[in-house]
């Protein structure tokens, strides 16, 4: 296919890598400019710049997919003046894989239904070595038999490839599943640095955790207590994961889809706050288990 591809920070770029990889030509955009010409220089395949979101769309696509950081450049990169949805999208597929807020994502999806297109929403998991090995997980949202047509496309640039239901549903999937996360990653960070200052060995608690009913993936696979784990940010001074201020934005997504459905999150509403002091303690760009800081003497 001859697809458009908008967004091409550290999740887009490579993502768009491994569609040139399995053959796709793609016409591209991003507001960086090196962003676009490392691609358009890159080796494998074939990619050629477009000077704005319509003008990938008139570079002849059948679909364009979208990863972009907020629900504000989602509704700039569709709905604005030089938009995807300015120009004559009928019949193209647009793929919006950013993670957004259920609302704006449905927002999206029927304004684009309006002008004839057809949408699915797709946020990911997985984060960036997800997307450079081409192993991300898609939660997807949208007609059902436009997921079954657009699947092995996905499947260019991820593993699990999961359909959720209607427009919207991805992103429900993705908040939902990030909610819990931070909220677990907290509690493992209590239960590690509780245990710690009472003695117990780091490696030993997390091994009895691990065995029990205290079991998690922030425990047994993403442990927060340095040391305990190889290859995970907290045994490399929290680098090189998924930063807190993306934990905060996922937490803030989540209580803010809770608001306007009126649905209690007590406690990702906390987690939110927790982040949030972390953030403005100066440890934003830190990985998201680097909050066992904010329960530690380190």
């Amino acid at each position: 296919m001859k697809l458009g591809f908008i967004g091409l920070g550290n999740m887009g770029a490579p993502m768009a890598r491994n569609l040139l990889k399995a053959g796709h030509d793609l016409v591209v955009f991003d507001v960086v400019q090196s962003n676009v010409d490392a691609l358009v220089k890159h080796g494998q395949g074939h990619a050629t710049a477009a000077a704005t979101p319509a003008a990938v769309l008139a570079g002849g696509v059948e679909g364009v997919i979208t990863m972009l950081p907020a629900s504000q450049h989602v509704k700039s990169v569709y709905l604005g003046n030089d938009g995807l949805l300015s120009g004559n999208v009928k019949g193209v597929v647009l793929i919006d894989s950013s993670t957004i807020d259920p609302m704006s994502a449905r927002e999206v999806a029927k304004a684009a239904a309006d002008k004839g297109a057809l949408m699915l929403d797709a946020p990911v998991s997985g984060g960036t070595g997800g997307a450079e090995a081409g192993t991300l997980t898609f939660m997807v949202g949208g007609e059902e038999s436009l997921f079954n047509q657009m699947k092995p496309l996905l499947q260019a640039m991820g593993k699990n490839i999961v359909y959720c239901g209607g427009a919207g549903n991805g992103q429900v999937a993705k908040v939902a599943n990030n909610m819990l996360l931070g909220i677990s990653m907290i509690g493992t960070a209590e239960a590690m640095a509780l245990g710690v200052s009472l003695g117990m060995d780091p490696k030993v608690l997390a091994g009895i955790i691990n065995t029990s009913s205290g079991r998690c993936w922030s425990s047994d696979t993403y442990n927060p207590y340095p040391g305990v784990l190889e290859n995970v940010p907290s045994s490399r001074g929290y680098t090189g994961g998924f930063g807190s201020d993306l934990m905060l934005k996922d937490l803030g997504l989540a209580t803010e889809a809770a608001k306007l459905s009126k649905q209690p999150v007590p406690l990702g509403s906390l987690a939110q706050q927790i982040y949030q002091t972390f953030s403005m303690q100066g440890h934003g760009g830190l990985d998201f288990s680097a909050i066992i800081k904010m329960f530690t003497k380190k």
